[in-house]
């Protein structure tokens, strides 16, 4: 019996040694659909627990919808690309400090006959000719970073969308995939980021039209949530979870991250672009 007790244990221990270690701490990340649309976050963080022993639970939502739950205090971390409400939300003394992490670009998809002849470079000259046109254009219309610069382009057309909008403009109040989708499904015209698009299969006849535009920029930034204005944020693992996108480590992870041999976002951290 002594034997088969010491058999036991023994086994035991083995199996307790060879099971894989667990996230000692964990935080929350509060981040965009194109991150993890993309599938940027899957080929990210497992690298980022292994190096750290922190596990990441992600809300993915619209920007400003992320940005919102870190007002509220629902999440550790923000990592978001809209830099001007980004720059509002730590001024405002919801965030620590914003940390320029990477950036990709937006680009214009649409029908590969392009009926509205919006194909070129310039992005604001594609939105006139979709507008006059009146040519289905699908919004994601939930206050994202890709809606809000959809938003800015329509201003920078010199297009008023209250007055001109009308049953070809759809918005759909959904994230990046779930849009790419219904443009998709009804050959339609839109904003997307480059990230989504190169993991997107359903694309049907929709292909990258307008590229290029130096407005079509789309940086992503890193925030801690200030443990000031909520004093339960993990601000020792936010923190790491920062310091570790921003070091040659993780950037070299996101740097790694292609399709068919595409980087979907380049890193910078380190820099201040946009400005």
């Amino acid at each position: 019996m002594d034997r088969l007790r010491r058999l036991l244990c023994l086994t035991l221990a083995a199996m307790l040694a060879a099971a894989p270690a667990r996230a000692a701490a964990s935080i929350t990340v509060a981040s965009t659909t194109s991150t993890e649309q993309s599938g940027l976050f899957g080929h990210l963080l497992p690298r980022f627990t292994e190096a750290t022993g922190i596990a990441v639970r992600v809300v993915a939502l619209g920007t400003g919808q992320a940005l919102d739950v870190g007002r509220r205090g629902d999440a550790d971390v923000v990592l978001v690309h809209d830099p001007s409400a980004e720059e509002a939300f730590v001024r405002d003394g919801f965030g620590v400090k914003r940390f320029p992490v990477m950036y990709n670009d937006f680009v214009v998809v649409g029908p590969k006959d392009d009926p509205a002849g919006a194909a070129g470079r310039d992005v604001a000259e594609a939105f006139r000719r979709i507008a006059a046109a009146k040519a289905p254009f699908v919004s994601r219309g939930d206050r994202s970073g890709t809606h809000a610069a959809e938003l800015r382009v329509w201003r920078e057309a010199g297009l008023d969308l209250g007055a001109v909008r009308g049953s070809w403009y759809k918005e759909i109040g959904q994230g990046m995939g779930p849009a790419l989708n219904a443009a998709s499904a009804t050959n339609a015209y839109l904003l997307a980021d480059r990230g989504t698009w190169l993991a997107f299969k359903n694309r049907g006849d929709l292909k990258v039209l307008v590229e290029g535009d130096p407005r079509l920029f789309n940086q992503y930034g890193v925030i801690l949530v200030d443990p000031a204005k909520h004093p339960h944020v993990k601000a020792r693992e936010g923190q790491a979870f920062i310091d570790w996108l921003v070091s040659p480590a993780g950037q070299g992870v996101i740097a790694s991250y292609t399709i068919n041999g595409e980087p979907l976002f380049v890193p910078n951290a380190g820099s201040n672009p946009g400005k």
